[in-house]
């Protein structure tokens, strides 16, 4: 048995990550503000016995009384600001979180002795524009951020590192593709599979921004947690990629989302939004070689399942 702290465990991914731990046995304990993650997406970890501490990781005294108290071998740091509008509209709050609340658990980890740091950084913002680049991204590429968003998790990498050389920490940070599956929420900081499954299931025109041409890699959450897993136990350090390698522009996956459904994607268009990149797609080779990891889900079979889930929550979607 491992004890393990998720920052940011009430989220969509965090939670799903939360249960796997319980289901391996581990002793697990997490830290959200619940700003956006959601106390219901904890209900099963909780009755099992998870501790749930509500708080900011920008709180420095919170950060190191929760290490304190629960001496974690192994962070999983997934609390963020995630949302790339949000973050052109307020960098300075984006850098904050997502740099500064690294920074407080990387400082907090180090002082706590912590064994293993696993970073929540991602792929489809990080690396910029693919458009005219050699595809898919492989961890050498530039990393040359779009968005505030991308550039303070680049940031954040750069400390995550820092304090692998300089401290000593066994640090490793995940670079995540366009994560989708059971628990995004479709009326919060959704990516696309989320919002479309739900408009659709709700009978309302799904919206395309842009010419729809737009690339993304798709992976399902369920491939996530195991990389989260992998990660964990392993030694190696530096950045991986936690993707799918396979590009999906967000026409073909609006109509796959409808099949899943059901329905027809019959879109309304919308002007582009301000940050986001035409092409995305990053290469897993590295996480397969070093981590063991390799994604398993075909898009079909993810899409199958997030609709799945979103039919049965249909009625709870907006209450949480």
């Amino acid at each position: 048995m491992t004890t393990a702290l998720v920052t940011g465990g009430a989220g969509f991914i965090g939670s799903n990550l939360v249960d796997a731990l319980v289901a391996r046995g581990d002793q697990v304990s997490v830290i959200d503000d619940l700003s956006t993650g959601r106390r219901s997406n904890l209900a099963g970890a909780l009755e099992s016995g998870i501790e749930l501490i509500e708080a900011d990781v920008r709180d420095r005294d919170a950060v190191r009384a929760a290490i304190s108290s629960t001496e974690p071998r192994v962070i999983y740091h997934l609390a963020a600001q995630i949302d790339v509008r949000k973050s052109v509209a307020d960098p300075r709050f984006d850098l904050d979180l997502n740099g500064g609340g690294t920074i407080e658990l990387l400082e907090a980890a180090r002082e706590g002795g912590v064994e293993r740091f696993v970073f929540a950084s991602t792929a489809g913002a990080i690396y910029g524009e693919g458009e005219g680049r050699n595809l898919p991204f492989g961890e050498d590429a530039a990393c040359v951020p779009d968005a505030p968003y991308g550039q303070s998790k680049f940031a954040a990498e750069g400390y995550v590192g820092l304090y692998a050389r300089l401290h000593g920490l066994a640090t490793v940070a995940l670079r995540l593709a366009n994560v989708y599956g059971p628990r995004q929420d479709p009326l919060g900081e959704a990516g696309v599979v989320a919002i479309y499954a739900g408009a659709l299931l709700d009978g309302r025109t799904p919206i395309v921004f842009g010419d729809g041409e737009q690339t993304r890699d798709y992976i399902y959450v369920g491939d996530v947690v195991d990389g989260f897993l992998a990660a964990g136990v392993s030694r190696a350090r530096g950045t991986f990629n936690i993707s799918t390698g396979a590009e999906t522009n967000v026409l073909d996956l609006g109509a796959a989302v409808a099949a899943a459904c059901g329905r027809e994607f019959e879109p309304e268009f919308a002007p582009p939004r301000l940050g986001e990149v035409a092409r995305t797609v990053a290469d897993p080779g590295r996480a397969g070689r070093e981590l063991g990891w390799a994604p398993a889900t075909t898009l079909a079979e993810g899409l199958a399942s997030t609709v799945e889930w979103a039919r049965s929550t249909a009625g709870s979607r907006s209450t949480g």
